[in-house]
């Protein structure tokens, strides 16, 4: 049975101002009392060249480098833990609210709710592999390939599924503009320490703020530091996990 997952959130309104009645309008102003000021900043020609150039070599070379030989590990690995595809292929929001396919490799047993209900802590559609591929976002790697396709940056604001898009853009005006940049593997929330389920209106709205702020100050060096900082992440994840297991060996 599907769960109902509709956040019903309630927008703060200031008294003393009327809302604008058109959405471009309403947008602006719910981000003008978040932010103060909106600031309007659009790259040069120049950045979204040398992003795309970025993107195509980071990804081409981790696709031949390491998804040459990860990827047959890893789908062993998937199809021993549980029935199903190697591959989950799922509908997510893209640039200006375009769809495209989002590939992971899959994490869960295959369900009827993956495309309306986020995945928890302790989720039972889980299976074991895929605990580890979440823990370490070995899952995630599979989204080189649409960098490489031009459906996702390295660097942006996380895709969220259709019916998540639909349900926080009814409830927060200024969300759709997160969706006037491509949408990336890791970004400004993420290395927040905004990442995984969302819960609650307060977490939803400081991940769209950090969305919104690297949208105002996108840069080749921001966009480098936000991959640097997301790679030590990683690493320092991977080495709990491997030592959580040494740990547990030794006991």
């Amino acid at each position: 049975m599907k769960q109902d997952t509709t956040l019903n959130f309630e927008i703060e309104r200031s008294s003393s101002q009327a809302i604008p009645l058109t959405d471009m309008a309403r947008i602006r102003y719910m981000f003008y009392e978040m932010d103060q000021v909106y600031l309007d900043h659009k790259p040069s020609a120049l950045y979204f060249v040398a992003k795309r150039v970025m993107d195509v070599v980071i990804s081409s070379v981790f696709i031949l480098l390491i998804m040459s030989w990860l990827t047959p590990l890893l789908a062993l690995f998937i199809k021993l833990s549980s029935k199903g595809p190697v591959f989950f292929v799922q509908k997510r929001t893209g640039l200006y609210g375009s769809e495209f396919n989002c590939y992971k490799f899959r994490t869960m047993y295959v369900n009827d709710d993956a495309d309306v209900m986020q995945v928890s802590i302790n989720d039972k559609r889980i299976t074991g592999i895929g605990k580890f591929l979440r823990i370490t976002h070995l899952d995630e790697t599979a989204q080189f390939i649409n960098v490489l396709l031009g459906d996702m940056s390295i660097v942006g604001p996380r895709p969220h599924m259709l019916f998540h898009t639909k349900n926080y853009s009814d409830c927060i005006p200024y969300y759709n503009l997160r969706l006037e940049v491509k949408p990336g593997m890791t970004g400004m929330a993420q290395i927040k320490d905004y990442i995984g389920e969302i819960n609650g209106e307060r977490e939803l709205r400081k991940r769209i703020q950090w969305d919104i702020y690297y949208l105002k100050h996108r840069s080749i060096a921001l966009d480098l530091g936000i991959l640097l900082n997301t790679a030590g992440k990683v690493i320092e994840k991977c080495g709990q996990v491997l030592s959580k297991k040494d740990n547990q060996v030794e006991a």
